[in-house]
């Protein structure tokens, strides 16, 4: 079974800026590219941070803002005083970055992205330098995968390879990402192993085991035919 890397998921034309972009020119970039954020990098190309939408809408607020007065709906007069008085990038950006590496898995910066409560990744090789993005809608294409591509994982890795059972007493459907299961296996403790594998799949939804038949109980004293 082999789970898709973030270097097969991720953006790799990624436009970055220096710490030292004004306002005015990532906002400009944000909307080129219609991207929602940028990494910040210094000179060596290494990321230093991100600046997003909401980095850049918090940045005009709080200009806007006087002393005492609640939250502030920035307007166009704050936009433009934060382009008069020059923000730059490395005043505006979350730092440090939440970075990936190109070998972690779809699962891995899926779970580092409900942690860090992120929609981004910055990927970075061994030495910090920029080499993509990778967002939550990239993560999501994994499930994009062809139902004919799922079978035939779960049938040649997992029951054949893994497991170690003829496929000819197994039947995998699969639609629209939902796996069934159906057929004998040799002992019933293997039925739930089976299942915590296939929903491990790139791009399964669910598993469902309600037609597979053991031919012994393991999971009692006494075994036998059930």
């Amino acid at each position: 079974m082999r789970h898709r890397k973030i270097g097969e998921l991720m953006t790799r034309e990624v436009v970055g800026v220096g710490g030292d972009a004004p306002f005015k020119e990532i906002v400009r970039i944000l909307s080129q590219h219609r991207v929602t954020a940028v990494p910040v990098v210094d000179g060596e190309n290494r990321a230093i941070g991100v600046v997003s939408e909401g980095d850049l809408l918090r940045e005009a607020a709080d200009r806007a803002a006087a002393p005492g007065d609640g939250p502030a709906v920035p307007g166009l007069e704050a936009w433009e005083r934060a382009k008069a008085e020059g923000t730059r990038a490395e005043e505006s950006m979350s730092a440090p970055p939440v970075c990936a590496r190109p070998d972690w898995t779809a699962v891995e910066a899926a779970r580092l992205m409900e942690v860090q409560e992120v929609k981004r990744l910055v990927v970075v090789d061994e030495a910090d330098r920029l080499v993509g993005i990778v967002s939550r809608r990239d993560l999501l294409g994994i499930f994009l995968r062809e139902d004919e591509d799922i079978s035939r994982e779960i049938t040649e890795d997992i029951l054949t390879g893994t497991l170690g059972l003829d496929p000819a007493g197994l039947s995998v459907e699969v639609r629209d990402g939902r796996v069934e299961l159906s057929g004998e296996v040799p002992y019933r403790g293997m039925i739930p192993a089976m299942e915590r594998r296939c929903a491990m799949v790139d791009g399964v939804v669910s598993v469902s085991r309600t037609r597979l038949r053991h031919e012994k109980d393991d999971t009692r004293s006494g075994g036998g035919r059930s």
